[in-house]
């Protein structure tokens, strides 16, 4: 009998598998489109913080607000969530300066593959550009919209409409909130339908295909407060707009107010039973960016746009601060490793999958 009903949820598709204990309940995956490991780790860069090239704020007015001789300072000045508190209470990897590497596997170096790679576990070669269709590869984030207990509770807000065929909301059905979707139902909470409403009078600066980040956090804000999903995964783009249009004041500005997004939310679900200390932050980018005057591009042509970084803050997830010893991870471990902190083992019949990594689950 027992070999009859494994043959059947073979035969009907179903991934359902046992899941281990964790102390980690819920998952906020947050992605930063085009963030640098530089500015992260060193704060702003003076070279370009000064150059009237690629800044329209005065140098003075640059050099005030982010400028610190001293590296710790200056990287507290540009992100001090990150290195007041998650530096303090998590796991921060990608210091290359510190030989701790963290980088894309697959070969394009630019948006969708990078992204794909991370929630897949799988640098699938055949996807190369932005506007590959549905992604064919399975996800982590419908593997866990399967599991007991997670069947609607796993949604994913995104500034970048090129995500709902990241995540193939096609195939799973999943709720994937992009630009300008309305939140679905007709019962939400006041603070639902002002974040539906006010994305639309906001400035489409970036085209139609994408909104600002602060219309995005709103949204998926007010949707976690309303209906408590388990897993989030919250796609920002301001970053990586800004750097290819070569604004360097308004991509640190994009970046510091990202910071203020993060801890604004990790201190809000603080106060939520439902997420407090039982909740894991991920934070990463999707690529990296150049150095010098090809800070605006990545892709293949671009020398270090593969290099990358990874955040982590949670129950399970032991303080190491600043990772500084030598160490190289991929981003298709992202996949599993997210998986893992959750007591699940994502694998994929379709592809392979990146391992886990083991520091930031504690195993």
């Amino acid at each position: 009998m027992k070999s009859f009903l494994s043959l059947l949820a073979l035969l009907i598709g179903t991934t359902v598998v046992a899941q281990q204990k964790t102390r980690t309940q819920n998952i906020i995956y947050i992605s930063v489109d085009g963030y640098r490991w530089k500015e992260l780790f060193r704060g702003a860069e003076q070279a370009l913080l000064t150059n009237k090239k690629y800044n329209a704020t005065s140098v003075e007015d640059n050099l005030k607000r982010y400028w610190a001789d001293d590296i710790k300072e200056r990287r507290k000045l540009l992100m001090p969530f990150v290195w007041n508190f998650i530096a303090q209470h998590g796991q921060l990897y990608g210091n290359r300066d510190l030989g701790n590497n963290v980088n894309v596997r697959n070969k394009a170096w630019i948006s969708y593959p990078g992204r794909s790679e991370s929630i897949t576990g799988y640098a699938d070669p055949a996807i190369t550009t932005n506007s590959h269709p549905d992604n064919p590869n399975d996800n982590v984030l419908e593997f866990l919209n399967k599991q007991k207990g997670f069947n609607g509770k796993v949604v994913t807000f995104a500034s970048w409409d090129a995500v709902s065929r990241i995540v193939n909301r096609n195939r799973n059905g999943m709720l994937v909130n992009i630009p300008f979707d309305n939140l679905p139902g007709n019962n939400l909470m006041e603070a639902e339908q002002l974040a539906s409403e006010t994305q639309h009078y906001a400035p489409k600066i970036f085209g139609d295909g994408e909104r600002l980040d602060a219309n995005t956090y709103e949204m998926a804000r007010a949707y976690i407060l309303a209906h408590h999903p388990k897993v989030v995964y919250l796609d920002l783009a301001d970053t990586d707009e800004y750097g290819h249009e070569g604004k360097y004041d308004e991509y640190l500005e994009a970046i510091h107010n990202i910071d203020a997004m993060i801890g604004s939310l990790w201190q809000r679900l603080q106060q939520d039973n439902f997420y407090k200390n039982n909740t894991t932050f991920i934070i990463v980018p999707d690529h990296g960016r150049g150095d010098d005057d090809q800070w605006t591009s990545h892709g293949s042509s671009i020398p270090h746009a593969n290099d990358t970084w990874l955040l982590v803050m949670g129950p399970d997830t032991p303080v190491l601060g600043e990772v500084k010893t030598s160490q190289q991870i991929y981003q298709d471990q992202f996949a599993k490793t997210l998986a893992a902190l959750l007591g699940f083992d994502f694998t994929s019949q379709q592809h392979p999958v990146g391992d886990a990594i083991p520091t930031v689950t504690g195993r």
